[in-house]
């Protein structure tokens, strides 16, 4: 066994331990309920590793210094949500401390673990133990204990998984709503989990190794489901878990990053605040995403936003909770085993549909009106072409209609629809959310495919609308300037509308949509705008075209006021 670890077996425990993770996902994501139950630590976690397996796996020479910046670069740019921010940093701070090591030994490993747990803690603004901090505080600390006795690497490693598997145990102790659901900490466990998988490696037993690509969700089993129906979130305040990263185009050193940390604590909680070179990582949970995303712009460009609605998410648990259960006893009454699905699920019905938006209410009108998947995104926002083949996938259909609803979105659906083997992807060219819902509502059962998407087609271009957000710095659009903070009103074709009013602006954006033979406007209002407010905007508009019906919906989307649709 060996007794130093050399830069490629470093990368084979790496690997190990990802693929643990990747094939343990499910259920930790099952015992996610910290701080309420929005069941996705497991594919954050192992997303944020995925990403840097792939640097990982394309190194031509494998040393420290390559794997050191792979495993630290790939990790920040993949990470994702709470448990993974915090794992890209653990990454982070054990791989700066072996940069420049030509092997690794008791006193150096204890190093970088150290640094492991001093850089994640630093990363989050209020640490709190009882999480995935704690479980690698706890590793870090009892590596220091060891290190100076006379002992073998693998009795070394043995012993600190051992105190890691100790400390994840004693988490809801710590975390009364852990132990209120009776579950330990997912994020401890999701460790843990990469630890038993890099362990197994150094052990020479046989492993599988990582190769970068990210397995679909597997049919959690439901002997593994958490209980959440009793945990009280009525407590919550910040109710949307946002993150981005900031590519860097302005200075950003101790001042900015602290003017940054003070913002965001403004305006949330769950706060965590990485950099490295010329990114800064954020993720924050509060009432309003806008704002972030507005602040992050003053210092550069954003990409990797998201945004999710963590109180629905808890409610959609619920229900999750009583299928599970009536899962597990048709199990038992079959006496069969959990089944195993591949990628894809199998198909159940002719045709089923993805539509793509950002927001709790859109996303529920969009299932309202039979949508199978809804993927998070939108304008600057916008998901992979991983993310919306992932979501065909799920849906049991042989066709699967795309809705982009963005024209930033139609490429990468088109790529999913040329890389999919086990549906086929039709994509509805929609470039705004109410094209997308035109569309789906035109949806005729029993009709063809080639008649449903010209159908569809036609529906969009019946369809005018406009977006109503605000400026966040001094520009010129179509000859109009426009000031930092200024209402504007973006259509299907440029610019409609510039003032100081919400209401005004979006009037007068109606104004420029509407005509003789206008028969329909309806108003989705976003996060940042109250019902009165939608309401009183609809009373105008019914006095200035009494012929057309008004309608209101909540979309509850962030950084857009309203998205307005004439028809």
């Amino acid at each position: 066994m060996a007794e130093k670890i050399d830069a490629p077996l470093l990368r084979r425990m790496f690997l190990a331990g990802a693929k643990r993770l990747d094939d343990h996902k499910e259920p930790i994501n099952e015992l996610n309920v910290f701080p309420v139950p929005d069941g996705d630590t497991g594919t954050n976690m192992t997303m944020t590793i995925t990403s840097a397996v792939r640097e990982v796996v394309s190194l031509k020479e494998v040393t420290f210094e390559t794997l050191s910046k792979a495993i630290s670069s790939g990790s920040l740019r993949g990470a994702r949500g709470n448990s993974g921010v915090i794992m890209s940093q653990l990454c982070r701070g054990f791989c700066k401390a072996l940069r420049s090591a030509s092997e690794v030994d008791l006193p150096s490993l204890t190093e970088a673990l150290r640094r492991a747990t001093e850089t994640a803690y630093k990363a989050v603004m209020k640490p709190k133990e009882g999480t995935i901090l704690t479980v690698a505080r706890a590793i870090s600390e009892k590596a220091a204990e060891l290190s100076e006795q006379e002992m073998s690497m693998e009795d070394f490693l043995l012993a600190l998984q051992q105190e890691g598997e100790t400390a994840l145990e004693h988490t809801p102790e710590l975390l009364p709503v852990l132990k209120q659901a009776g579950v330990v900490d997912s994020g401890g466990k999701g460790l843990m989990t990469f630890i038993a998988g890099a362990m197994d490696a150094f052990l020479g037993k046989e492993v599988e190794l990582a190769d970068g690509s990210m397995s679909a969700s597997a049919h959690a089993s439901a002997e593994t489901a958490v209980s959440t129906a009793d945990i009280d979130t009525s407590d919550i305040k910040f109710g949307y878990c946002t993150e981005f990263i900031i590519n860097l185009e302005k200075p950003y050193g101790d001042a900015e990053e602290e003017d940054l940390k003070a913002f965001l604590e403004s305006i949330g909680d769950s706060i965590v605040c990485v950099s490295l070179d010329d990114i800064v990582k954020i993720h924050v949970h509060t009432n309003h995403p806008g704002q972030a995303f507005e602040k992050g712009l003053t210092l550069g460009s954003l990409t990797n936003m998201k945004v999710d609605n963590m109180r629905i998410e808890h409610e959609e648990n619920l229900f999750k909770e009583s299928e599970k259960q009536a899962y597990l006893e048709a199990q038992k009454k079959a006496a069969a085993p959990a089944p195993q699905t591949d990628e894809a699920v199998p198909v159940e019905k002719e045709t089923g549909f993805v539509t793509v938006c950002a927001g709790a209410g859109l996303e529920e009108i969009f299932r309202e009106l039979g949508a199978d998947e809804v993927v998070t995104g939108g304008q600057t926002m916008n998901p992979s072409t991983e993310d919306i083949l992932i979501a065909a996938r799920r849906v049991p259909a042989q066709t699967v209609f795309v809705f982009p609803n963005n024209k930033n979105i139609i490429l990468a659906a088109e790529q999913a629809a040329r890389i999919c083997k086990e549906r086929e992807i039709v994509v509805v060219p929609t470039t705004t959310v109410p094209q997308g819902v035109s569309a789906l509502v035109s949806y005729m059962e029993g009709h063809g495919k080639e008649e449903n998407l010209a159908e569809m087609t036609e529906a969009v271009s019946r369809v005018s609308s406009a977006s109503v957000t605000y400026a966040v710095r001094h520009t010129h659009i179509e000859d109009q300037e426009i000031c930092e903070g200024d209402i504007m009103a973006l259509g299907d074709h440029g610019l409609l509308a510039v003032g100081k009013s919400i209401e005004r602006t979006s009037l007068e954006a109606v104004q420029r949509m509407a005509t003789e033979e206008t028969a329909v406007i309806t108003l989705y209002y976003g996060e940042d705008v109250t019902e009165e407010d939608a309401q009183s905007l609809a009373e105008k508009l019914e006095e200035k075209y009494p012929e057309a019906d008004v309608e209101v919906e909540y979309g509850g989307q962030p950084v857009y006021y309203y998205l307005l649709s004439v028809e």
